[in-house]
């Protein structure tokens, strides 16, 4: 169980096509603190969450409807020892249908229980993906972190 990546399954009301839109729209669901682009392969981009957060992210692969992929380069968690604990682990959006609806498979690889950030990252992640993302797919707003000044 130790080496389990943090993984949930949201089921929303729209399309993979409408999915895909909008998990590459990350400023309207994660966080309004994001420079850089998450459009297209290859788009970097960094989030920040005040002086406790701050992330780099790479679009490593991007299949239409189906997938996204980013590689976290960078990371500071402030709240942890190894504040480089997020560097080098990918983050994966699958998109698929399973009895007429369209599911996202959302997965941390590398975030598991055997790292210190484990408990409070994916309480994190299960209220973007679970409220933020779903609530942006099926209603087209979703709660990102607002922007700090």
């Amino acid at each position: 169980m130790k080496d389990q990546d943090y993984s949930v399954t949201i089921t929303v009301q729209t399309s993979p096509q409408e999915a895909f839109k909008a998990i590459n729209k990350v400023k309207l669901w994660w966080t309004e603190n994001l420079e850089g682009g998450s459009q297209k392969l290859n788009d970097q981009f960094t989030v920040q969450f005040g002086e406790v957060h701050v992330s780099t992210q790479k679009v490593v692969e991007m299949i239409p409807d189906q997938r996204v992929v980013w590689l976290v380069t960078e990371s500071a968690l402030n709240f942890v020892e190894d504040k480089g604990e997020w560097t080098g682990t990918k983050i994966s959006f699958d998109i698929f249908q399973e009895d007429g609806k369209t599911k996202v498979r959302f997965t941390h690889s590398g975030l598991n229980p055997a790292i210190d950030c484990y408990e409070a990252c994916s309480n994190a992640w299960g209220q973007y993906i679970q409220q933020s993302l779903k609530q942006l797919i099926d209603t087209g707003k979703g709660q990102p972190t607002a922007k700090e000044d």
